[in-house]
């Protein structure tokens, strides 16, 4: 890596997208085991849900998707079990003075799984690929500080059009140049969207997402929609992951509580999504092993600004804070929940370096009834809520949610004695396909977030920034602040963690005024595996490392 700041190793990158949170997707076989020979070569079952996108790391959002590639796909760099950012495929990368142009260059050796070499072209093309509009790719707006990313956003730009802040200086070296100054790029590339590219991937983008060529301590096997995807151990990979098992099987279910039960019978090694029946009993289930530990995933709901009565206006602002406030989290935290979720404060998590439990504008977060109607009531002198109107909140059905937002909807219902309902869907893509063509204009939708390294802007960028928005992101609720943009982009520059992260705090005050999402609560790193599995843990954002897992 470049000469490391503070900022650079625990804040973390400037336009690192997470992953949208799910539970659980697709249809699922829960019929047969794992390979039953154990050691190094064995075949570990994985709860996943089905990905909603083609397996292509631009194009990925979900962690249907983004678990198997992110095992398929090397970065430059990596991130350990802590989140500490390592180099992977990138031996340097060397700031300038003042931090507006990085020169790149590459390890030897490194190949794609069809034998191809890695090459500075396999990086520049993947992500001018993935900054073109025209290439329609949900990863485009993390390219967005990289010199003429504008000008690929034309509506008549050419599908192969490269950023011109790109440029390949030999069979090792390229160079990035920014729009600004950003101190935080080296950990910015450790993001799915950054995964280099073969050749073979221009040529047929659509067969290449149904069977990816890859580079990583996975390479690609099989894919049988709805029902599963392998992945086997690629013995030419040639990084530091030291792999214990000779692959992943990442199965989807219909239901949560099928796949409890194949843990428990053998059938299905490990599950991270605890259905609501077994919450409260899992921890002294003798015939699993069971993890519930803090963690850094965020649960939240959109209200998007094109819904009626929720604009970006007065009426919108009063009408999403007394929401927020008619919400009882702490009773569905302890009754719902059984205590796998953790009180919320801001828009982070708790284990994140920068988050504060007292940040201004915050107690919009309490449950508060007396001032959630007399909210509610303002914005009715704006524009009154008639008994037509009611407030949905859109969620998958497949994936243990009922529970949680019949409980948000009944308390919203109750307080401000309004209709207000759950709107289940029944599968976690039909529900994402929903969300990604903003087909929920009058209704709020489930929404998550689970970090890719350890910073408020993980948060923070992709889920609000306006470069996020209209479809070029994680923004579905197309929230749009250029205060909160500007903060943002202050924030990536600062020369320290402690200076960025008063930054962020000043960011989410807007937040906490605005409410473009509405938090509901942490959720803990949580799930169960079989009793014969070893090394099972979960990394610091909440996904089971999958490298570890063995028999």
């Amino acid at each position: 890596m470049k000469k490391q700041s503070v900022l650079t190793i625990a804040a973390a990158g400037m336009c690192s997208m997470a992953l949208l949170l799910s539970a659980c997707g697709g249809s699922g076989d829960s019929a047969g085991s794992a390979d039953a020979k154990g050691g190094n070569d064995t075949m570990i079952s994985v709860f996943n849900p089905e990905p909603a996108n083609p397996l292509i790391p631009s194009m990925t959002n979900e962690v249907g998707g983004g678990n198997p590639i992110d095992i398929l796909f090397s970065k430059l760099v990596r991130f350990d079990d802590k989140g500490k950012p390592k180099n992977e495929i990138a031996k340097e990368i060397k700031a300038n003075d003042d931090n507006t142009q990085y020169t790149v260059t590459l390890k030897d050796g490194w190949k794609f799984s069809d034998g191809t070499p890695v090459t500075p072209q396999s990086f520049t093309k993947a992500w001018s690929f993935a900054a073109n509009a025209a290439n329609k790719q949900l990863g485009s707006s993390f390219f967005t500080d990289i010199k003429g990313y504008d000008e690929l956003q034309g509506d008549d730009v050419a599908p192969d059009a490269q950023l011109s802040g790109l440029k390949v200086v030999d069979d090792k070296t390229f160079t990035v140049d920014l729009n600004e100054a950003s101190s935080t790029f080296p950990v910015q590339v450790g993001y799915t969207a950054f995964a280099p590219l073969p050749e073979s991937f221009y040529k047929d983008t659509k067969a290449f997402g149904e069977k990816p060529v890859t580079v990583g301590p996975y390479k690609f096997d099989s894919w049988s929609h709805n029902k599963f995807i392998k992945v086997v151990k690629d013995e030419n990979y040639k990084g530091d992951i030291k792999v214990k098992n000779g692959g992943i099987e990442f199965r989807a279910y219909l239901d949560p509580t099928a796949a409890f039960r194949d843990v428990e019978a053998g059938h299905l090694d490990v599950l991270d999504t605890i259905p609501s029946s077994d919450r409260r009993t899992f921890q002294t289930n003798s015939s699993v092993q069971a993890i519930n530990d803090p963690g850094s995933v965020l649960q939240m709901f959109t209200v998007p600004t094109y819904m009626k009565h929720f604009g970006e206006d007065q009426e919108g602002k009063l009408r999403r804070q007394a929401i927020s406030m008619a919400i009882d989290r702490n009773a569905i935290i302890k009754k719902v929940l059984a205590d796998t979720g953790q009180e919320v404060h801001d828009f982070t998590s708790p284990v994140i370096p920068g988050y504060s439990k007292d940040i201004k504008g915050s107690d919009v977060l309490k449950y508060n009834p007396d001032k959630a109607n007399e909210l509610w009531e303002e914005a009715n002198k704006i524009s009154p809520w008639t008994e037509a109107d009611s407030f949905k909140i859109a969620y998958n059905a497949d994936g243990a949610h009922k529970e949680v937002y019949d409980a948000v909807t009944n308390s919203i219902k109750n307080t401000l004695k309004i209709n207000a309902a759950g709107n289940p869907l029944p599968t976690f893509n039909e529900f994402r396909s929903n969300v990604q063509n903003r087909k929920f204009t009058d209704s709020a939708f489930r929404s998550g977030w689970q970090p890719d390294y350890p910073s408020p802007e993980s948060y923070l960028l992709s889920n609000f920034a306006s470069s996020a928005a209209d479809g070029r992101g994680s923004n579905d609720g197309d929230y749009k602040n250029s205060e909160f943009d500007q903060l943002l982009t202050k924030a990536a520059s600062a020369k320290s963690l402690d200076e960025a992260n008063k930054i962020y705090q000043q960011a989410e005050q807007i937040l906490f005024e605005d409410l473009p999402a509405i938090p509901l609560y942490y959720r803990n790193a949580n799930g169960i595996a079989a009793k014969d599995i070893q090394g099972f843990t979960f990394n610091w954002k909440g996904v089971p490392e999958y490298s570890e897992l063995s028999k």
